[in-house]
């Protein structure tokens, strides 16, 4: 930890009590990052963390239900379901909220591009100069595996910058989303995977969704009014400060304190 104002060191304290609190092996059975966890296969693991990321919003209870919903589709192997282009019998029965058979079925061609042409998503990812970049070459890439269409379920970053800037070069989606599977993949702790070693945890963002941001306001971590890019890498920045090598580690701190506090 930097050396800090004894303010920030006592609320650098509360954070990191609170991810010890939250980070732990039981917060798994509630969290939909136990469907990534059921699979053994780097690429099964990759394809699910990014898909049940996808359906992750709403009430929790709720994302459970569709994602083994769209968990029992794939079956075994979701790698297997796409290379064997098994998505191609899709109809378009509805998996979560705005998420339909359609929707999957797009992510499946885009997988099966992207696998093609790099081997595994984490080639893909490790590619860019920093996670918004990676996260708009992906974005392409999928669209490229569904001729030229882009979905609406993979966030447009908008400019590749890592910092915020005055001319709002950097505003664009938060990508919450893309983030916390991106949580999952890289960071190694009681509940994400660390499967990926080409990024360090130390290049992530913090997927952002309403709650976090409004403890982290609350907290005096963001001034930012909008949930978007710009609110993600101030937050952040600021995170950056109590753990250069492990920000987004307060996710779990934040997401805790915005339970306790509703």
């Amino acid at each position: 930890m930097a050396r800090l104002p004894m303010t920030e060191k006592l609320q650098a304290q509360k954070l990191d009590l609170w991810y010890k609190k939250i980070c732990a092996p039981g917060f798994i059975k509630d969290d939909p990052v136990q469907f990534p966890r059921r699979f053994k296969k780097k690429e099964d693991i990759e394809i699910a963390a990014f898909l049940t990321a996808t359906i992750a919003w709403g009430r929790r209870d709720m994302i459970l239900r569709s994602a083994e919903r769209l968990f029992s589709i794939m079956g075994k192997s979701p790698f297997s379901y796409v290379a064997s282009n098994e998505y191609k019998n899709l109809k378009n029965k509805n998996i979560h909220r705005t998420f339909f058979e359609s929707d999957l079925k797009y992510f499946c061609k885009g997988f099966d591009h992207c696998y093609a042409k790099y081997g595994t998503l984490e080639k893909l990812f490790a590619g860019g100069e920093n996670i918004w970049e990676s996260i708009a070459l992906f974005r392409e890439e999928m669209a490229k595996g569904n001729k030229g269409q882009y979905s609406k379920h993979i966030s447009n970053p908008g400019a590749s910058s890592g910092k915020a800037d005055d001319k709002g070069e950097s505003n664009g989606s938060a990508c919450k989303r893309l983030n916390l599977a991106l949580r999952w993949l890289v960071r190694k702790g009681p509940v994400d995977l660390g499967l990926w070693k080409s990024i360090k945890p130390s290049a992530l963002f913090i997927p952002l969704d309403v709650h976090v941001a409004r403890t982290a306001r609350k907290l005096g971590l963001l001034e930012r009014k909008s949930n978007d890019k710009r609110a993600v890498i101030e937050l952040t920045e600021k995170l950056r400060t109590y753990c250069a090598e492990d920000p987004v580690k307060y996710d779990f701190a934040l997401f805790g304190m915005g339970i306790e506090n509703k």
